[in-house]
């Protein structure tokens, strides 16, 4: 994890919803800090997170926050958006202990997806899913892992499974069992080919059907 990400929180000592609405328009984002210890109602300036949130690595790292003197170590748990606005209404943060296990959503970087003999053969690639939920100790969080489309023929389909983890690192959903080994992403022909091909098909006389000859 190269990149290290900070942020500077203050106190907030008024609550609810009008006292929020009052923060957000200061240009502040109210926030809270949870896990070990008590949760602490805090705020952030709003232009720093928008800034930071512009790095999709932002939801995948350990954050280092700034508050009342002492640094701690936290990940992001919620992120609420206004639905039209660039703005962050809301932020929930959970501490994190170096001895402790954390679930955290990665992203997945879909890799050699053009390279594939699927997609040489006129087949169109299909993302079901564009991340996952690990566990694993806070010092070994991978900021995402890689997907390896290179070899994905036409119908195939790449599962939960088939990705690479670092060491340490458990993908949740395998640990419920197979039937939790869901699709990552496939490889299919075009809905038009299919048609073509079905029309074809469907032109092509079944047995005994031709006319006889003289």
């Amino acid at each position: 994890m190269s990149v290290k990400f900070e942020l500077n929180a203050e106190p907030r000592a008024d609550l609810g919803k009008g006292a929020s609405r009052r923060l957000r328009h200061a240009g502040k984002v109210p926030a809270i800090i949870y896990g070990v210890g008590e949760p602490t109602p805090i705020m952030f300036e709003h232009n720093e997170v928008a800034h930071q949130i512009d790095n999709e690595a932002f939801f995948s790292h350990i954050l280092t926050i700034n508050f009342d003197g002492k640094s701690e170590s936290a990940i992001i748990k919620d992120l609420q958006r206004h639905p039209s606005k660039p703005i962050v209404l809301h932020m929930d943060l959970q501490r994190v202990s170096a001895t402790e296990t954390i679930r955290v959503n990665v992203p997945i970087h879909f890799i050699n997806e053009e390279a594939g003999p699927g997609v040489y053969a006129g087949g169109l690639v299909t993302h079901m899913i564009s991340e996952v939920e690990v566990q694993c100790l806070p010092g070994i969080l991978p900021e995402y892992i890689e997907a390896d489309l290179g070899k994905l023929e036409i119908g195939d389909i790449y599962h939960l499974s088939d990705l690479i983890a670092p060491e340490g690192v458990e993908i949740v959903e395998l640990t419920h069992g197979d039937s939790h080994d869901q699709a990552v992403a496939s490889v299919h022909l075009p809905r038009a080919a299919i048609e073509e091909t079905d029309e074809a098909e469907a032109e092509v006389p079944a047995e005994g059907d031709a006319e006889p000859s003289d």
